[in-house]
């Protein structure tokens, strides 16, 4: 893959669910081949902000500019399907995965843009070489795997997107602490493999900053700190855990 320019921008966005407003003049970016982590612990904004940036959720205020193979594109005016097309892919929070697809099955949906199909061959063997499991269980009901293995199947059927910038939500939820530390290895070598530029939204804050790049603290719908590298968030880690509202893991 050429090099090439793949950023996201969020600037001073707010948004609601109705009455209930959840993030506030919130801004971050991404520049091109980072990995930058949005911390905080659960209800404070970090599945809505993705939500926006995908078109799931409409801001109220604010925009969101992604630069994709040099080219800026306002992401409010898009839909899911557009946004998704210019080579943005979300592992949601939860996984979401077609229960009673098989493994494969899932991955070939996954190539659904149609600048991935020329590729579905290559990043279909990538996939099951970075993730062994997925090739022996390839006929296997997604349903019915551990959770473990649906999240490797949900991180691999996002790089079947063929994709430029990828988000990734929460992937150590529900896991056990040997498996979360596979999942965060596995998105850092797929964002290497790949060129990647990775937003990911973690409240796993040790585990987070092993592949991170620089980082946002988000407390109640606000970003409340921005560190310009891992050894400054960690090296704020204490106060960030009490400006979190809860206990960081």
């Amino acid at each position: 893959m050429a090099n090439s320019t793949n950023s996201i921008t969020v600037e001073g966005i707010d948004a609601a669910y109705g009455a209930v407003r959840v993030l506030e003049d919130v801004s971050l970016r991404v520049d091109s081949g980072e990995t930058v982590v949005l911390l905080g612990t659960n209800g404070n904004g970090k599945s809505t902000l993705m939500k926006c940036i995908m078109g799931w959720v409409r801001p109220t205020k604010g925009k969101i500019i992604a630069e994709i193979d040099g080219e800026k594109h306002d992401l409010a005016g898009l839909s899911t399907e557009q946004i998704v097309d210019l080579g943005i892919a979300l592992v949601p929070e939860g996984r979401r995965l077609f229960p009673r697809q098989t493994v494969e099955e899932n991955l070939l949906l996954g190539a659904s843009r149609p600048k991935a199909r020329p590729h579905i061959k290559t990043n279909l063997d990538f996939c099951f070489e970075i993730f062994p499991r997925l090739a022996e269980r390839k006929s296997q009901l997604a349903g019915s795997m551990s959770g473990g293995e649906q999240q490797m199947l949900a991180l691999a059927r996002a790089l079947m997107l063929n994709p430029r910038i990828l988000l990734v939500d929460e992937p150590s939820v529900g896991l056990a602490p040997l498996l979360v530390s596979r999942t965060i290895d596995a998105i850092g070598q797929l964002k290497r493999h790949f060129n990647l530029t990775v937003l990911m939204a973690e409240q796993n804050f040790t585990q987070a900053l092993r592949i991170a790049d620089r980082g946002y603290v988000i407390v109640h719908g606000k970003i409340e700190f921005e560190g310009n590298s891992a050894d400054e968030l960690n090296n704020n880690a204490g106060n960030l855990k009490v400006a979190g509202g809860g206990y960081w893991q």
